[in-house]
């Protein structure tokens, strides 16, 4: 694309859309435009090199960011967030219109099958970075999934404390229950369930950095005899287990898999068990995946929308007890990830480089903004055998303690006709 023309076109591309904020735009021939309203506080950036026009007019979801990653695109004295938001703002809106869409087919034929070697492949792409990186921005207890904040004043230790009470509530562990915990990460949930009661855990993941932190964190806790960590595909698994939860793992699933994913778990809880299956969705119809985090944060995920989980739990022998849909949660898990991020950007630098830590950057900023402005929630899924396997009420997830909850449950089963 000549450059004169594309410089024209993202010219009259942006006067058109950008309406709300304000964009001083610096062109590579070192020319200013501003966009929107010229009373608001600038967001100021700069296209370094002409060649991005062009590849940016053509991909904007995959070139924007590597623009940014790659120095081609930078900010003056505002941070990509906001550039970001400014967009997402003017070009998508506030209930997420504009972003690309498609068919549950089209998702599915663009995705790809995802065997147990690929799989591996993808977790290792993105968890098996380090547990150094991971320190820098998570809290002590390594939760790398949406926090729950159950008052707005909380830390992001205490809120991530409070999303794996929120979680045995739902499970209502009991002494002597068996537990799986598929796509297990640094260990935390399994061995906080483990402590809550559950006489055996088995945490799978198919990262092996943390499958070696997780089983260092069971020694030392001294629950080496009571929680075990394999690295293991849920595919490969039998037996029984009382209560099965996924946090954070269906999203590496793969759309053309979600009835092998449900199916394993119908096939692997017991009777009266309780699933809990804790994931990324969508609130629009099924879409695809945005080209720039498939490559290079999250090769091969997929983000779900509730209509494509639930033909398939339809037809297995799963109740749907309960779905929650936590909102705004994930926006300020990100929010507090990013600014610990950024906190310890020379770190990272340290660990990696300096595009790393822009890569990082806009990656933290734009999933940020894909559940505050965007169609990005948490579904919570509870699934049982049983209609009867948890309290008719919702009640028990609202008590002082997982254990309270867990007795709430029993009470309620002494009393099945």
């Amino acid at each position: 694309m000549c450059v004169a023309i594309g410089a024209k076109l993202l010219d009259r591309l942006l006067k058109r859309q950008i309406r709300i904020g304000r964009l001083d735009l610096t062109y590579p021939d070192g020319g200013k435009i501003i966009y929107g309203q010229r009373t608001a506080v600038p967001v100021r950036a700069q296209i370094k090199d002409a060649r991005w026009i062009g590849r940016i007019l053509r991909n904007p979801e995959l070139r924007v960011g590597e623009a940014y990653m790659d120095g081609a695109l930078t900010l003056c004295d505002r941070s990509i967030y906001h550039l970001l938001d400014l967009v997402w703002t003017n070009i998508y809106g506030d209930d997420g219109t504009a972003q690309n869409r498609g068919s549950a087919w089209l998702s599915r034929m663009m995705q790809g099958p995802n065997p147990p070697s690929r799989a591996r492949r993808n977790v290792a792409h993105h968890y098996d970075l380090g547990d150094a990186l991971y320190r820098l921005f998570l809290d002590d207890d390594m939760q790398y999934s949406c926090a729950y904040f159950a008052r707005p004043d909380m830390s992001l230790d205490e809120a991530q404390a409070a999303k794996k009470a929120h979680i045995a509530r739902k499970l209502a562990i009991k002494p002597g229950h068996r537990v799986l915990d598929i796509g297990s990460g640094w260990g935390g949930l399994a061995l906080g369930l483990a402590r809550l009661g559950a006489s055996d855990v088995l945490g799978i993941t198919l990262s092996s950095e943390q499958l070696a932190t997780a089983r260092k964190r069971a020694t030392e806790q001294g629950l080496g005899n009571q929680v075990h960590f394999e690295l293991a595909d849920y595919r490969s698994l039998d037996g029984q287990f009382d209560r099965i939860v996924s946090v954070g793992m269906l999203e590496h699933v793969g759309a053309r898999h979600y009835s092998e994913y449900f199916a394993r778990i119908a096939r692997l809880l017991s009777d009266d068990g309780v699933a809990l299956i804790h994931t990324i969705g969508r609130t629009t119809p099924p879409g695809v995946t945005n080209p720039w985090i498939d490559k290079y944060i999250f090769p091969g995920g997929y983000i779900p929308a509730l209509s494509e989980l639930m033909r398939h739990i339809e037809q297995l022998r799963l109740h749907v007890l309960d779905i929650e849909v936590l909102r705004l949660h994930y926006a300020e898990t990100l929010r507090a990830w990013r600014k610990r991020f950024l906190d310890n950007a020379d770190q990272a630098a340290a660990l990696y480089d300096e595009r790393f830590v822009r890569m990082w950057d806009f990656y933290l900023s734009g999933s940020e903004l894909s559940f505050r402005h965007g169609d990005h929630v948490v579904f919570q899924l509870q699934l049982g055998r049983r209609q009867d396997a948890v309290p008719l009420v919702r009640d028990y997830l609202y008590l002082r303690s997982p254990q309270d909850a867990a007795t709430a449950a029993n009470s309620a089963a002494t009393q099945r006709v």
